[in-house]
């Protein structure tokens, strides 16, 4: 079933009457495994027709889960289905919970708007020429307009004239890249204007971990003191599934490896695996990152470094250039692409990942 299909059933079928039964409701049960494939796999996919009752609005969801894992905070991209199915909006939208528990729903809706429409003001116009700040979801009940209210940009369709099933997945790419860049320019705000952005942070995921504090090669590999480290759930979320497609593949892959992201054998080759998230695009810098990182690794915590063979993992492409770079250099390459995972000819060749 393509992208298409799945927002046409599920306007087309949708009764809200029927509560939790019906078409359209099992169709948004099916929804996240559905969409997953389509986004990195450091995102989380969700979906909800509402809990007994239908909802008014249902969605469709994807989650950075260093932001947010629910609609109720945060940021996030989601499909938003009109009370009366007449369209669906995918919309860079805002959790309003937060605001309203605080503030009241009148003055929380209020700083929401303030919120997107400053969000919105710092892009750079080409970026998001063409998208909408404001969407109608047709109800007056409260949380179709406390998404109204989260909305920071937005494209909507009429459901009886859906695009074609490439320009669906090129705006929900778009959407994607977009959600990544407001997150940074959300950061920005925070720090350059004391008005602007009025939710809190997300509670960073931290462990106890050893502190390294390497004098040479011995000190490397001994726990100095203990410290606190900030793990990325979007890094975490990358290397378990990664992690479990290894597993399937017939490798014995280890990620409680710590330094080290993971670790993977099969047929005699020793795998050591870093993982990196490629912000905004920057494959260069990212590819640095995992040069640097996966050279100190091997030459540091291995007796026989020669004998071990390294591989980046990447949230998405870094492009040819930078595959090919550390292709040179005995570096294979993996990224997330489209619900599989695609490598450079090295990691192809050694089962890591399907060929380009």
């Amino acid at each position: 079933m393509e992208l298409r299909e799945l927002l046409n059933r599920i306007g087309t079928n949708y009764d809200r009457t029927l509560g939790q039964k019906g078409e359209a409701q099992e169709l948004l049960r099916q929804a996240p495994a559905f969409l997953r494939p389509k986004v990195s796999a450091s995102y989380i996919t969700a979906a909800s027709g509402g809990k007994g009752n239908g909802a008014i609005v249902p969605w469709i969801a994807v989650f950075d889960p260093d932001e947010t894992t629910t609609a109720q905070r945060g940021m996030y991209v989601v499909y938003l289905f009109a009370a009366d199915m007449s369209s669906v909006a995918l919309s860079l939208n805002q959790g309003v919970t937060e605001l309203t528990s605080e503030f009241g729903t009148p003055e929380g809706r209020k700083l929401l708007r303030q919120q997107a429409s400053a969000i919105r003001q710092a892009f750079p116009e080409d970026l998001i020429d063409g998208l909408d700040a404001v969407i109608d979801l047709r109800s007056r009940t409260k949380l179709p307009l406390d998404y109204e209210a989260g909305n920071i940009l937005a494209t909507t369709y009429a459901l009886d004239s859906l695009p074609g099933e490439e320009q669906l997945t090129a705006d929900l790419d778009r959407f994607v890249r977009l959600y990544e860049h407001a997150l940074s320019l959300r950061t920005t705000l925070r720090l350059s204007r004391i008005d602007a952005v009025h939710t809190t942070l997300a509670i960073p995921n931290v462990e106890i971990v050893a502190e390294f504090k390497p004098k040479s090669d011995a000190d490397y590999v001994q726990v100095i003191t203990g410290g606190v480290r900030r793990v990325s759930r979007k890094h975490e979320r990358l290397v378990d599934q990664y992690g479990k497609f290894l597993l399937a593949s017939g490798f014995e892959a280890n990620t409680k490896v710590h330094p080290r992201d993971l670790t993977a054998s099969r047929d005699g080759s020793h795998w050591l695996i870093e993982a990196k998230m490629v912000r905004a695009g920057n494959g260069v810098q990212a590819t640095r990152e995992a040069i640097g990182q996966l050279l100190m690794y091997r030459d540091t915590l291995y007796d026989t470094p020669r004998d071990v063979r390294m591989l980046a993992l990447f949230s998405e492409s870094v492009g040819s250039m930078c595959m090919d770079f550390l292709e040179r250099y005995q570096i294979a390459s993996v990224w997330s692409s489209k619900g599989g995972w695609v490598g450079s000819p090295s990691a192809a060749a050694g089962g890591l990942a399907a060929p380009l």
